[in-house]
C-alpha cells in the first residue's frame, strides 16, 4: 500500500507544481503585458464623445403656428423646424412698401419743381439783360438832358421826366437781380428737399429688406443636419425673440476630449495612434489620431479656479485636455452619441 500512496503523493505534487506553474506563468504574462503597455501607452477612462450642439433660437416673438416634430427627431440641413404666425410681419412689409412708395413720391414732386425754377431763373436772367440795357440808354437820357436843361434846349418838366426815367430802370433791374436771387434760393432748397427724398427712400429701402427679413424669420430653419433635443414646445405657444428653443445636435462630426494627468502628457504629441472604447460599446474596435491640447488645464476653465497664492496649498495633479479625432467616424455614426464615455489608450513608443 505505501508505494501506492507514495505514487499519489507525487501526482499530487507534480499536478500542484504544474498549477502553481501555470498561475506563475500567467501572472507573469500578464504583469508582462501590464509593464509593455505602461512603457508603450499613456492611458485615461476621463474622456467623452463631444459633437456640435446648435441652439435652435427664435429671432422674433410670436405664436407657434406649426410645430409636428418629435424629440431626439433626425432632420436635414434646410428642414423647416418651426414656422411662427406671420400676420403682423406681413403686415410690417407692406407698410413698408407704402412707405417706400411715398417717398418715392416726394421725390417726383421735389424734382418736379425744378424746371419751373429753371424757368424763373431764365426769365430774370433775360429781365436783367433788358434792364442794364434800359438803364444805360436811361443815364445816357438824364446827362444829355442835363446838359440841354442847363442851356434852356428843353423845359424842367422834360427833364425831371428824363430823370423819373432813369430811378425807373434803377429799380427795375433791382427787382430782376432780386428775383434771380429768389430763383437760386429756391432751386437750392428744392435741392435740398431731393436730397432729403433720397436719403428717406434709402431709409424706407433699409426698412423694407428689415422687414422682409424678420417676415423671413418666422420659418425657422434647420442650420445643420442632425438630431433634435427636448423641445417642449406646442402649437399655439407664445414665443420672445431671442429665446432657446430646443438643441440641434449635429452628426456631421464627432471627437473625443480625454483629460491626462499633466505627468502622462511629457511623450505624448499630435498625429500619435488612440486606441479607444466606448463605455456603452465596448465590442467595437475604434481607432483615432491624437489632434490637439489645451493650453491650460481643466481647472483653469472651472467656475472658481484654484488660488495657490494662498497658504493652504496642496498639489493636486492636474489633469490637461486632449481632443482625438476617431477614424472613420462616418461608419460609426449608429453608435456615436454626445456624451458618452470612453478608455482612452495613446500609443507614445
Amino acid at each position: 500500500m505505501e508505494p501506492v500512496e507514495q505514487t499519489q503523493s507525487s501526482a499530487k505534487k507534480v499536478v500542484k507544481l504544474l498549477i502553481a506553474g501555470l498561475v506563475a506563468i500567467f501572472i507573469c504574462y500578464f504583469a508582462f503585458n501590464k509593464i509593455t503597455h505602461a512603457l508603450t501607452y499613456e492611458s485615461t477612462d476621463n474622456a467623452q464623445l463631444e459633437s456640435n450642439a446648435v441652439p435652435v433660437l427664435s429671432r422674433v416673438s410670436g405664436y407657434i403656428n406649426d410645430f409636428k416634430l418629435l424629440d431626439y427627431q433626425q432632420v436635414r440641413k434646410g428642414d423647416t423646424l418651426v414656422v411662427i404666425d406671420d400676420s403682423e410681419y406681413v403686415l410690417a412689409v407692406k407698410q413698408a412698401e407704402a412707405d417706400l412708395l411715398a417717398a418715392k413720391a416726394d421725390l417726383s414732386s421735389a424734382e418736379s419743381q425744378i424746371p419751373t425754377i429753371g424757368s424763373d431763373q431764365d426769365v430774370a436772367s433775360a429781365g436783367i439783360s433788358v434792364e442794364e440795357v434800359t438803364l444805360k440808354q436811361a443815364k445816357r437820357d438824364v446827362g444829355r438832358d442835363e446838359t440841354l436843361f442847363k442851356e434852356g434846349s428843353i423845359t424842367q418838366r422834360q427833364y425831371e421826366r428824363s430823370q423819373s426815367a432813369y430811378q425807373t430802370a434803377v429799380q427795375m433791374l433791382a427787382s430782376s437781380k432780386s428775383k434771380l436771387k429768389q430763383a437760386g434760393t429756391q432751386k437750392g432748397n428744392a435741392n435740398a428737399l431731393i436730397q432729403r427724398a433720397k436719403a428717406n427712400i434709402s431709409a424706407r429701402e433699409i426698412a423694407l429688406k428689415k422687414a422682409k427679413l424678420n417676415l423671413s424669420y418666422t420659418r425657422i430653419i434647420a442650420p445643420s443636419a442632425g438630431k433634435l433635443g427636448k423641445t417642449n414646445l406646442k402649437s399655439g405657444q407664445y414665443v420672445q425673440g431671442g429665446q432657446q428653443l430646443f438643441n440641434l445636435v449635429s452628426n456631421d462630426n464627432y471627437w473625443i476630449v480625454a483629460n491626462f494627468k499633466e505627468t502622462q502628457i511629457e511623450h505624448m504629441k499630435v498625429g500619435q495612434l488612440v486606441d479607444i472604447v466606448i463605455d456603452g460599446y465596448p465590442d467595437h474596435k475604434i481607432t483615432g489620431t491624437l489632434s490637439g491640447f489645451s493650453d491650460a488645464t481643466g481647472a483653469k476653465f472651472s467656475l472658481l479656479p484654484p488660488d495657490n497664492s494662498t497658504g493652504n496649498f496642496v498639489k493636486v495633479t492636474q489633469r490637461v485636455p486632449v481632443t482625438i479625432q476617431i477614424n472613420d467616424a462616418g461608419a460609426l455614426k449608429g453608435i456615436l452619441k454626445a456624451g458618452l464615455s470612453a478608455a482612452i489608450d495613446v500609443k507614445v513608443k
